[in-house]
């Protein structure tokens, strides 16, 4: 069953029912208010007889208004019958409780079937007590409520009719725009995820759940986006020294070589194929950062010793960098250097920054300052060397951007891509300030774990929303 019948449906139960108890309802209202008028004229019936009687003594019937099936009993205290008028109809059965029963100036009423009765008791100014019976059938009000059931009953289906068909223009109208944004969603694909749902109506809820679509559209064209340019230069990045090892291996076997020569060749394969596996760690580590992000483990960890962990890691590799660590203004407190993060992508930024600061410096150094506020760390990244462009400064966390100033250093454009993802994973930021042929700053802030008592809640929640994007 589809959303417009189940809104027609459920539409037209809850108008049929409102319907069904305001007809019940004026049926009974209407059914009292008949009882409750016969009962008086059979009151008023009952006294006009005995007061008439008392007058004038016996009563012609024809005197009197007649009702249907009338009858006119007149009893003493003992129950005895003193006088009877009325149909030929068995007299209506009375017993003496009953007679008992009726109190001083007051009636009572009785029903059996569809005659009527009502007791009266009655004083007479020689103080004499009689109890007058009046009862009838009310044949008249019995026929207007019968029609007035037809009435209801057909007014009531007639409503349902109505009801239905309005109720399924309704649902019509009122599914009109999912309709429509069905429509628009199946025509977008790879080809024009670029387009974006468009309603009529801009302030009900299908206007929200429209905009609601766009922004996750937006996340995946960003995200398919960014995956082709990703393939694309990964690709292009394998191909080179792929084709570097290829061509050099057919040259090597275009004639017999000396040992010393193929040994050479051997060493710029060599060198091709580290090259190669960096590259093949950078991926591994940027897509692990971008897409395992739920698999993280975080634990709290020392910033220094991260920093100490990240300098030795580079030095050993490459012992001609200079790496100096600013330690003279750490806190007095431990827990002050203490922060909430994956401990192996920490170090990999911190490596990545500190081995860039020495790449793109003459004298191959970076200085990195620690300074600490209320609930934050920051951390400064700064070397003395060739500095970035202002046209260039926006692209640098783009995966695989090089500049054509940095051609000539090898490397792949990975590295602050990867930085940054990292930083943003941990709920920091990361910044650069640059002057060409001066110096370049990356300046990092990271929140404390001691900052908030519900941090490992709030970091679950940043790596949700990152995978998302």
């Amino acid at each position: 069953m589809n959303i417009r019948t189940r809104l027609t449906l459920l539409f037209v139960l809850l108008v049929a029912s409102i319907l069904l108890l305001f007809s019940v309802s004026v049926y009974y209202l209407y059914d009292q208010f008949r009882q409750q008028e016969f009962e008086q004229r059979l009151e008023e019936k009952a006294l006009t007889t005995v007061r008439l009687r008392e007058d004038v003594g016996e009563v012609p019937q024809a005197d009197l208004p007649v009702m249907a099936d009338e009858q006119i009993t007149i009893y003493n205290n003992q129950g005895r019958v003193l006088y009877s008028q009325g149909s030929k109809r068995p007299r209506f059965p009375v017993t003496p409780s009953f007679l008992q029963k009726i109190p001083p100036k007051q009636s009572r009423y009785v029903r059996l079937g569809d005659i009527e009765a009502v007791g009266v008791r009655y004083q007479n100014h020689r103080k004499e007590s009689f109890v007058i019976l009046a009862a009838g059938s009310d044949r008249y009000g019995f026929s207007k409520l019968e029609r007035l059931r037809q009435i209801l009953i057909f007014g009531w289906i007639l409503c349902l009719f109505i009801v239905g068909i309005a109720g399924y223009l309704f649902a019509t109208d009122a599914l009109r725009p999912v309709a429509e944004l069905i429509a628009q969603v199946n025509s977008i694909s790879a080809t024009n995820i670029h387009e974006r749902l468009r309603v009529g109506r801009q302030r009900d809820e299908l206007a929200d759940l429209a905009r609601t679509f766009n922004a996750l559209l937006s996340r995946l064209e960003k995200a398919f986006v960014s995956q082709k340019s990703f393939v694309s230069h990964a690709s292009h990045e394998l191909r080179t020294p792929l084709t570097v090892m290829m061509g050099q291996i057919e040259v090597t076997r275009l004639q017999t070589r000396s040992s010393q020569e193929y040994e050479a060749s051997f060493d710029a394969l060599l060198d091709e194929v580290k090259n190669m596996i960096r590259l093949v760690n950078g991926l591994l580590e940027l897509a692990r950062a971008s897409s395992d992000v739920a698999t993280l483990n975080y634990q709290p960890v020392r910033i220094d010793e991260l920093l100490w962990q990240a300098q030795s890691q580079i030095i050993q590799k490459r012992p001609n960098y200079q790496i100096d660590i600013d330690f003279e203004n750490l806190p007095d407190q431990e827990e002050d250097l203490v922060i909430l993060g994956e401990e192996s992508l920490l170090q990999t930024a911190f490596q990545n920054l500190m081995e860039n600061g020495c790449k793109y410096s003459p004298d191959e150094s970076v200085a990195v300052r620690l300074s600490f506020e209320p609930g934050q760390v920051h951390l400064t990244f700064a070397n003395r060397g060739y500095g970035i462009s202002t046209a260039d400064l926006p692209h640098i966390f783009e995966p695989f951007y090089r500049s054509e100033s940095t051609m000539t250093i090898q490397g792949h454009g990975i590295g602050l891509a990867l930085t940054q993802r990292i930083i943003e994973l941990h709920r920091g930021q990361i910044k650069v300030e640059s002057t060409v042929g001066k110096e370049t700053k990356f300046r990092i802030t990271l929140p404390l774990s001691s900052a908030s008592p519900i941090a490992l809640t709030e970091v679950s929640s940043s790596t949700k929303t990152l995978q998302q994007s």
